[in-house]
């Protein structure tokens, strides 16, 4: 591990996490140990600690430290529950240093979820609108945490199986492949 990707880690939670109303500790503890670099190609792990999405794959990107943290925090996921990360390997990995069992789906047809009952869902990536097969598949008390964005702006949500949506705070990821709302042409 590198002097320097160790130091960025630190400095990321301190300046980026931290300083946001993120205050859970387990969360501080998974990102300082998880090295973010290992989740982008080899060319692109000077960016991992920026304070911007970073491609990981072609269309898919990690969120903003800032971002995932929120997202998680707002979960309040708990040691021993099921988890589905939904195009989101560096969430997968806080959230599986938690304590929780993380399922990953980064297949081609990410509004399918695997099946199961999920306490938590996250998604690393921006859609128009949350997929009713992704609220489908949490647990009577699950939670789902994703970015929504339908224009140039978005803002991050987590939704409850029971019912109920709830808006956090704002936020701009690229939109992934397939979740775009179609323009049509009009006079």
């Amino acid at each position: 591990m590198s002097a320097d990707f160790t130091t960025a880690r630190l400095n990321m939670v301190e300046a980026q996490v931290r300083t946001q109303d993120v205050t859970e500790h387990a969360i501080h503890d998974a990102m300082r140990a998880i090295p973010r670099e290992a989740f982008v190609p080899a060319g692109k792990a000077h960016a991992a600690y920026a304070d911007t999405e970073v491609e990981y794959a072609p269309g898919r990107y990690l969120l903003k430290p800032r971002d995932i943290a929120k997202l998680i925090q707002e979960l309040r996921p708990q040691p021993f529950e099921r988890a589905l990360a939904i195009a989101a390997p560096y969430a997968a990995a806080v959230l599986e240093h938690m304590g929780l069992k993380v399922e990953r789906h980064d297949g081609e047809d990410l509004r399918a979820p695997p099946a199961g009952e999920y306490d938590v869902i996250i998604c690393e990536g921006g859609v128009t609108q949350a997929p009713a097969s992704w609220i489908e598949a949490l647990a009577p008390s699950g939670r789902l945490a994703v970015i929504e964005r339908d224009g140039p702006a978005g803002e991050g949500v987590i939704y409850l199986r029971g019912g109920g949506r709830r808006s956090l705070f704002d936020a701009m990821p690229p939109v992934l492949p397939g979740f775009a709302r179609e323009r049509r042409f009009a006079f």
